[in-house]
C-alpha cells in the first residue's frame, strides 16, 4: 500500500469507519468485524495495519479514529462510492441494493477526472440515493434528526436518513426500497410496540414494519407538531 493509493480493502475500512463516526457512533474492531463480515482477528490485523500506516489511532479503550491522513482519505472513498450510487440509480435506473453492490466496485477504479464528470451530470447532488452526505459538497447530518423508534403512534415524520450500516443488508436494503422507506418519503407511525420490538408505519401508501434496531438506524424529521411537542 502506498499513500496516496490504499488497497481496495484498507479502502473499503476507511469508508466504514468514516461512517460510523459521522453517524455517531462508536467504533470497535468488533463492529468493524461484523459490517465486513471478517472473523474478528483478521479485522484486528487489518487495523493494526492502518494504525502503523498512520491512517488510525486507538485509544486505551480500543475505540478507534481516523488520523487526519485517514480522514482524508476516507473523505475520498465516501465521495467516490456515494456519487457511485447516485449515478447507478439516478442515471443507469439500478435499485439500491444492486446500485450499493456496484458502486463498491466503481468506486475503487473511478478516477477522478471521471468522478468529476459524473459529479457534474448529475447536477452536484449532496447526498447519496440513502441521504448520506457526499463529502466535500458542504453538507452535514443534521444533527436535529431523530431516530425513527423515538417516535410515538400516530406521529407523521419525513424519512432524511438510512444508516449506512443497514445498507450492508442487501435484502433489507431491497425491503425498505419495495416499502418506499427513503429520503423525503412522509411517513405515520401506527404501532409501536417496545414488548415486541416492532414499529409499523404507512409510507405512500403501504404499510412496512421494521425491526426498532432497524428503525434505530433510520433518522426522520418529525412534523412541526410533533417537533413543538417534543421541545416542550
Amino acid at each position: 500500500m502506498t499513500a496516496t493509493q490504499p488497497t481496495p480493502t484498507i479502502e473499503d475500512y476507511l469508508q466504514t469507519i468514516y461512517s460510523l463516526q459521522t453517524e455517531g457512533e462508536d467504533v470497535i474492531s468488533a463492529r468493524l468485524a461484523r459490517w465486513m463480515r471478517v472473523t474478528p482477528p483478521t479485522a484486528w490485523a487489518t487495523v493494526h495495519r492502518m494504525e502503523r500506516d498512520g491512517l488510525i489511532e486507538i485509544d486505551e479503550k480500543k475505540a478507534i479514529r481516523l488520523t487526519r491522513k485517514g480522514l482524508k482519505l476516507a473523505e475520498n472513498v465516501a465521495r467516490r462510492h456515494r456519487i457511485s450510487e447516485r449515478f447507478l440509480t439516478d442515471i443507469l435506473g439500478l435499485g439500491w441494493a444492486d446500485a450499493h453492490v456496484e458502486a463498491h466496485r466503481f468506486e475503487h477504479g473511478v478516477s477522478s477526472q471521471v468522478e468529476e464528470r459524473i459529479y457534474a451530470i448529475l447536477n452536484h447532488p449532496k447526498t447519496c440515493p440513502h441521504g448520506s452526505p457526499i463529502p466535500g459538497t458542504g453538507a452535514r447530518l443534521d444533527p436535529n434528526l431523530l431516530p425513527m423508534d423515538a417516535l410515538k403512534r400516530g406521529d407523521t415524520a419525513t424519512v432524511r436518513f438510512i444508516s449506512e450500516e443497514l445498507e450492508e443488508d442487501l435484502e433489507l436494503l431491497r425491503y425498505l426500497e419495495r416499502g418506499h422507506v427513503k429520503p423525503g418519503q412522509k411517513i405515520t407511525v401506527r404501532e409501536l410496540v417496545p414488548s415486541t420490538g416492532v414499529v409499523v408505519i404507512d409510507a405512500d401508501g403501504q404499510t412496512v414494519s421494521l425491526g426498532l434496531a432497524v428503525a434505530a438506524k433510520i433518522r426522520v424529521a418529525p412534523s412541526p407538531q410533533e417537533a413543538k411537542v417534543a421541545a416542550e
